[in-house]
């Protein structure tokens, strides 16, 4: 009788675990894995931290409602730093894994390049929140932006924000020596040499570069209007770092959108800032204006443009799943329900043109009084 009692006791445990083993698979197998690369440290962290926490808004509010067709989303999340070599690594082993079935990011152009011919040898998207450079998407049938393109915003900024907005005739530019860099400073000064800005002074810097004193001196000694910054993570430094050496020059920047993080460790030298941006909360919408509470409370700063964007790309992703024939959700159909697509979201319409990008209009903010407030709408350019 105790060998029997024994017997049935291991028979059932063998068949409480298969049943359990059973079950996880039917439960992985409702499950749509989607890789994001984002730096989550680093210069550009508060970028990569509104990936994480704008994306997963998007997935949350997606699951709540039962998901996409029977599945439920998750995001695996990798830190790329920032650095291509580390995006690439990173990348790879996403494309490795035949789970992940797209993947969201990275924040910079370069990254991105660097990870297109990867994402392109796997057969997988990848969909960038805000890539600009105008080489990026054309790379791959399988890259993907919704930022817009630096053949758009850096000579808006040239003909709108610094000709006809400011009046001014004479820039310095400083500018991050990168893919994106060095694309948006090509294609801001194409424009200026047509609407007659003379740029008295260029220069640039490296990725995690704290020393910009010798570049202010430069720029300081050629006596321009205006100074244009042109990055994301390190405006904040350059700004102090003009102010903190007297120079009392009006600045703009190309690059950061409405980061309140920028404002936070700027404090009163960000005063009178302006710049352009494809997007802004407005107060006076109360579904914009939610959104951005949340975000706030999850993030712990305020969102710009950019987390609004991964939001975004991550409905985009779910849209492209959702119309997949047949519920058979493949690379393939992804990427192609993706480029037939017309989807709204928070920043407005999402067409992709041929190349997989899209084309914004932008608007001219400014900081006053320690907030950004909007000194010129999205119908600027066409006064």
């Amino acid at each position: 009788m105790k060998k029997l009692i024994v017997i049935l006791t291991v028979l059932f445990l063998c068949a409480s675990i298969i049943g359990a083993k059973g079950s996880s698979d039917k439960e992985t197998g409702n499950i749509i894995e989607i890789g994001v690369l984002a730096p989550l440290t680093g210069t550009n962290a508060e970028y990569g931290k509104g990936f994480q926490v704008g994306g997963q808004m998007a997935v949350d509010e997606i699951n709540a409602k039962g998901g996409i067709n029977g599945y439920k989303l998750v995001l695996n999340i990798k830190d790329s730093k920032g650095d291509q070599k580390e995006s690439s690594d990173l990348c790879r082993q996403l494309a490795d894994n035949d789970k992940i079935l797209a993947i969201i990011g990275d924040f910079t152009s370069g990254c991105c390049m660097a990870n297109a011919p990867i994402v392109d040898e796997a057969k997988i998207v990848q969909l960038s929140p805000t890539a600009s450079n105008p080489t990026y998407a054309g790379m791959s049938d399988w890259c993907f932006s919704i930022m817009g393109r630096q053949d758009g915003e850096a000579p808006f900024f040239a003909r709108y924000i610094l000709s006809k907005y400011l009046g001014v005739k004479k820039v310095g530019v400083i500018y991050i020596n990168s893919d994106w860099g060095i694309s948006a400073f090509d294609n801001f000064k194409k424009e200026a040499k047509k609407v007659g800005l003379d740029i008295v002074a260029e220069v640039n810097y490296v990725q995690d570069e704290k020393d910009f004193s010798s570049l202010i001196t430069r720029l300081r000694s050629a006596r321009p209007d205006v100074v244009l910054i042109m990055d994301q993570g390190a405006v904040p430094q350059i700004i102090n770092q003009i102010r903190a050496s007297g120079w009392d020059i009006p600045l703009t920047t190309l690059g950061p959108g409405t980061s309140e993080q920028l404002i936070n460790l700027t404090k009163e030298n960000a005063e009178g800032l302006l710049l352009s941006t494809p997007f802004f909360f407005d107060p006076a919408d109360p579904k914009l204006t939610a959104w951005k509470d949340e975000f706030t409370k999850k993030a712990g700063f305020q969102p710009t443009v950019h987390p609004a964007c991964a939001y975004d790309c991550v409905y985009l992703i779910a849209d492209a799943i959702r119309r997949c024939e047949g519920g058979k959700v493949t690379r393939q159909a992804i990427r192609d329900n993706l480029a037939s697509g017309n989807f709204t979201g928070i920043t407005g319409p999402l067409k992709f043109n041929p190349a997989g990008d899209i084309t914004r209009v932008y608007m001219i903010c400014a900081v006053e009084k320690g907030q950004y407030i909007v000194k010129a709408g999205f119908d600027y350019s066409k006064k």
